[in-house]
């Protein structure tokens, strides 16, 4: 009688082990029962006409009381199952991990229809864009040589940036370029050829008549996306040109491109998505998280203060403004989180995270260190959420960059304290290590430091540099998202780099001075460019007050500098002609 027990003991187990393992692969098959049983989605714009409890009706149905699980039915009137995997090439690289050498780097408007697609790089030849050969083809010069081009901000005689940027000191010229100084060079005989990119990709989407992306007597270059023609404008000397209209374009696809694959970005402290558009262009969407007026608690560390994607918005506007052009691309934009966000995303991690709220709005936190919560979660209006694109620079397998730690590090401790916390004469210990022995680097961090203090970012903890070019060229100022926390504080800590090396170039001296008038206020320049992006306003106008104060210290602390070492010793003139020639060389 024991032995039969034992026996039907073991037959029970074995039963149970049988229905687990069905049940796993029928929860895996799900999604592609879905899809597969999903009639076609309606028109892609926004559902936020409809009621939310319609918008998330059916698939998101079993959803409700249950965020962390997928939805267990086909949505009737939507597409809500995983799309087809692709072969697509990444070609751009945005991470954010500082200890390796893959570190980036951070309203009511409904943005228009996604405009066509402008070329991918999966139908164009390989030798389209490679690293230099002195051998290959003529250099690709700057773009905005190309004939006259109104500078960036809106044009007119009314417009305070466009007077700004007629000003003798925005017309300095870089020195001429090598093919030593340039990041790529383009064999300018290759062309687009739609059919090739459909043939190695069949999920490549192509809209509109079969010759839009035909040569027609231009330039191959001038049918190449926005965002390639970005990345190979990209020199020794600056990001982007003053007036480079690929920049403007760019600024445009962010906030229309055609979304078509999502995924969140590993590395960082808190949620990053990354966005490949229908043209194969790649973008970080850092979503909002912080309305425009709340400020960091006065009780948050620097290292846990939220990620704000209006201050990455406008790091890019003031970063342009100051004439650094160190920052890439940044735009806003209202993203649908249902159809821009989940019913694209491949990443299973993500799309397992969406909820529905109690009041009816769709909601997804992530997975990340750092408020990846329900209690922390990101829910649309109600599935409409603003958030950042910066535009991504080219992939680590073109361009490799350099990660340095940053001097001025700070501790990213709750008690201690840094080095140049603590040490009044730690610039001269700096100064005798390579590379900040050369003036060329140390001016670069004086630059950062301003650019930072006048944001309020008290997190630069890295930076980097493209390899190509070695020591001699700029900062990227990258992850920008802890900047403009608080419009009541001036965080005096942040300037302590300029304040113990006493060096500025002439040029970033005279700028600021410049700034300081009334006539070109640095506060409503920034309003004016901040006026033309998508979610305007970007900035809550006391951040906008603070910028004016923040400069007059940095003017003041230069100043001091001056009295106390003379004109000479702090200002490094870089305008003058033999300074630019050795530049160039």
């Amino acid at each position: 009688m024991k032995m039969i027990l034992v026996r039907r003991f073991r037959v029970l187990i074995l039963m149970a082990f049988l229905v687990a393992c069905a049940l796993h692969i029928v929860l895996d098959l799900l999604p592609k029962l879905e899809r597969s049983g999903a009639q076609p989605s309606g028109e892609p714009g926004c559902s936020c006409a409809q009621p939310a409890a319609e918008a998330a009706a059916g698939g998101w149905a079993q959803a409700r009381g249950r965020p962390g699980e997928p939805p267990a039915a086909a949505s009737a009137a939507g597409d809500a199952g995983w799309p087809n995997k692709h072969t697509l090439r990444i070609l751009q690289d945005f991470s954010s991990d500082p200890s390796s050498n893959l570190t980036s780097h951070s309203l009511e408007k409904l943005p228009p229809a996604a405009e066509p697609a402008e070329g991918a790089l999966p139908g164009q030849d390989p030798g389209a864009l490679r690293p230099l050969d002195p051998a290959h083809r003529p250099l690709l010069r700057d773009p905005g040589a190309r004939g006259p081009v109104p500078p960036p901000g809106p044009s007119g005689d009314g417009s305070l940036l466009a007077r700004l940027f007629q000003h003798p000191l925005y017309q300095v010229a870089i020195p001429p370029l090598t093919e030593d100084d340039v990041l790529f060079n383009v064999n300018s005989d290759i062309r687009f050829n739609p059919k090739a990119a459909a043939a190695e990709n069949p999920d490549w989407p192509h809209e509109g008549p079969e010759d839009e992306f035909l040569p027609t007597g231009e330039a191959a270059v001038d049918l190449y996306p926005n965002w390639l023609k970005f990345h190979i404008g990209i020199n020794r000397y600056e990001l982007y040109s003053r007036h480079d209209p690929a920049v403007e374009a760019l600024l445009r696809d962010l906030g229309a491109q055609k979304i078509t694959s999502v995924a969140m970005k590993s590395g960082g402290t808190q949620l990053k998505l990354i966005v490949t558009f229908q043209n194969y262009g790649q973008a970080l969407f850092k979503p909002m998280k912080q309305t425009r007026e709340q400020e960091t608690p006065p009780d948050f560390f620097y290292f846990s203060d939220y990620e704000r994607h209006n201050a990455e918005i406008a790091a890019f506007h003031l970063d342009r403004i100051l004439d650094f052009r160190r920052v890439p691309p940044v735009a806003g934009r209202m993203v649908n989180m249902t159809k821009e966000i989940r019913d694209v995303t491949r990443d299973k991690k993500l799309w397992r995270t969406f909820f529905i709220s109690p009041a009816n709005n769709i909601c997804f936190y992530g997975e990340c260190p750092y408020y990846c919560s329900t209690e922390h979660a990101l829910c649309g209006k109600p599935d409409q959420i603003e958030g950042s694109l910066a535009a991504f620079l080219p992939d680590l397998s073109l361009a490799k960059r350099k990660t340095w730690r940053n001097p001025w590090r700070r501790s990213y401790h709750k008690r201690k304290k840094a080095e140049w916390e603590v040490d009044p004469d730690y610039c001269e210990e700096v100064k005798q290590t390579p590379p900040y022995d050369s003036s060329h680097r140390i001016l670069d961090v004086m630059d950062m430091t301003i650019f930072d203090f006048l944001m309020g970012n008290m997190d630069r903890h890295h930076y980097e540099t493209f390899e190509k070019f070695g020591n001699k060229t700029f900062i990227i100022h990258l992850d920008n998202g802890r900047g403009f926390g608080k419009y009541s504080h001036d965080e005096l800590s942040i300037l302590v780099p300029l304040q113990q090396c006493c060096r500025i170039r002439r040029s970033t001296y005279l700028r600021l001075q410049l700034l300081a008038k009334e006539e070109f206020k640095l506060s409503l320049l920034l309003a004016e460019s901040l006026r033309r992006d998508r979610v305007a306003p970007v900035l809550y106008q006391p951040h906008l007050e603070a910028l004016d104060r923040r400069l007059r210290l940095v003017l003041q602390a230069v100043g001091r500098c001056v009295e106390k070492d003379g004109l000479h010793s702090v200002v490094e003139d870089d305008l003058s002609p033999e300074h630019r020639a050795s530049a160039g060389r």
